[in-house]
């Protein structure tokens, strides 16, 4: 169930305007992709991205969706002013795979156009391979990464399967119906780099795993990404910007009102 927050915008706002505020980039999409399609018709993400870019605030967005496209007029001169990176989320490029493990998300042509649209205006874009799923789409990383670079992205990132305790069983029965020859190998090697467990919190391996596979596939994504040219360069983004909202009773305001 999505919950939608309607006045995002305008607590973001009412945050900015603090006086102990200090600003640091600001992530969207680390924990619910921010282009739900409820974005479509409700515009919060936009709302909310629209007061960052009044406010020279510093921005990244990581999703899965090609809705992202909508907002690249916000978007390009934000990344002109060295205020805004995306990373997109490339499961797999099998779309009968994509079918089965994500209907309700953008196809992976989808994905990739989201990409070459937002690189060719300026908007830099780092790919994520994710979730790597070893035993089912671990073998695309390296067409991933290469599709991702040649529609323009400049970054690669991977993040292994996580099966924290309320996604285990969802994810389980998710296999053994659709996947149901290569449940079990899957599951076999999702232990095999979580230390004989389906699942491993420990800070620092938890989005890698651990062991020979986890090590293997590390190295499979360190010399695909030096062959393609990606990661070459880290890029922090500008908080030294940020103008704060003028308070909400000040003259500024009232003279802006009338127009």
């Amino acid at each position: 169930k999505i919950f939608a927050k309607p006045d995002a915008a305008a607590l973001l706002e009412k945050a900015l305007r603090s006086p102990n505020y200090r600003c640091r980039p600001i992530a969207m999409g680390t924990n619910t992709d921010p282009y739900q399609p409820v974005e479509r018709t409700h515009g919060i993400t936009r709302s909310v991205i629209e007061v960052l870019a009044r406010t020279n605030h510093p921005l990244s967005i990581v999703t899965k969706s090609a809705l992202i496209r909508r907002d690249i007029d916000v978007l390009a001169p934000m990344a002109a002013k060295g205020l805004v990176k995306v990373g997109i989320s490339v499961t797999t490029l099998d779309s009968d795979l994509a079918r089965k493990m994500e209907p309700r998300a953008s196809t992976p042509v989808r994905r990739i156009e989201a990409i070459r649209e937002l690189s060719a205006v300026g908007i830099p874009v780092m790919v994520m391979a994710a979730p790597v799923i070893p035993g089912l789409n671990d073998h695309e990383m390296e067409r991933i990464l290469e599709s991702a670079k040649n529609a323009g992205a400049s970054e690669a990132g991977f993040i292994m399967l996580r099966l924290p305790l309320e996604v285990r069983d969802v994810f389980q029965e998710w296999l053994a119906s659709a996947v149901p020859g290569k449940a079990q190998r899957v599951m076999t090697l999702v232990r095999a780099m979580r230390r004989g467990r389906d699942y491993d919190a420990e800070w620092g391996t938890r989005m890698r795993g651990t062991g020979p596979i986890a090590d293997a596939l590390q190295q499979r994504f360190t010399l695909a990404s030096r062959r393609l040219g990606l990661n070459q360069r880290d890029l922090d983004l500008d908080t030294s910007q940020f103008c704060a909202p003028a308070p909400e009773n000040s003259a500024a305001r009232k003279q802006l009102a009338l127009f």
